[in-house]
């Protein structure tokens, strides 16, 4: 089995569980699978300073954009951050370029409207926070946004609703890299109740 890089994406004002959720998720399938070591999760930051996230967490991110590993799956999460984060054109350069490359990439919340300001979401369907579907509409015209859904999956491109869904859409790719039953697995380690298996 390939171990794959998997690289998370933080800002300042990050929504905590954004991220939070997706690196538990798949450190815990590592965890469980310690023969394969199917993911190296870390995070990454525009510097490796400290980034003060959603209600003042502090987190040391391990990488900066400089120096980080290739992903090969690009976790971009969301929060009230990703409104300054898609005007800071090192951060949307980084994503564009790693998304060349990626196998996968995924955004959680309104880290969909950073994927939409580098053109990720053009002809495709999408999704967001509920609070933020019009932005998405603005920023990316061409886009479909879908309202009635926890995640959408576009092939390469994946984004999930607010918050607790990037947990959702996280299990749903562990499930379609891995087999369902591993999935399961680290959704019953959580105790999270995944209601959306394959």
């Amino acid at each position: 089995m390939t171990q794959r890089n998997v690289g998370i994406l933080l800002f300042n004002d990050v929504e905590v569980l954004d991220f939070a959720g997706p690196f538990e998720v798949f450190s815990v399938t590592s965890e469980l699978n310690k023969d394969e070591q199917p993911f190296r999760v870390y995070t990454v930051a525009e510097t490796k300073e400290t980034i003060r996230a959603k209600n003042g967490l502090s987190v040391n991110p391990e990488y900066a954009l400089t120096d980080c590993p290739s992903p090969h799956i690009l976790i971009v999460p969301g929060g009230i951050g990703s409104r300054e984060a898609i005007k800071n054109s090192n951060i949307l350069n980084w994503v564009k370029t790693c998304s060349q490359d990626a196998e996968l990439v995924l955004s959680v919340c309104t880290g969909a409207l950073i994927l939409a300001k580098v053109g990720l979401l053009d002809g495709l369907s999408a999704t967001t926070h509920y609070q933020a579907f019009d932005l998405l509409r603005e920023i990316a015209p061409k886009t479909e946004v879908v309202e009635n859904q926890r995640y959408v999956d576009q092939d390469k491109i994946m984004t999930a609703g607010g918050i607790s869904a990037g947990i959702d859409l996280s299990l749903y790719v562990v499930a379609k890299l891995l087999g369902q039953e591993i999935a399961l697995k680290t959704s019953q380690y959580m105790e999270y109740h995944w209601t959306h298996p394959l």
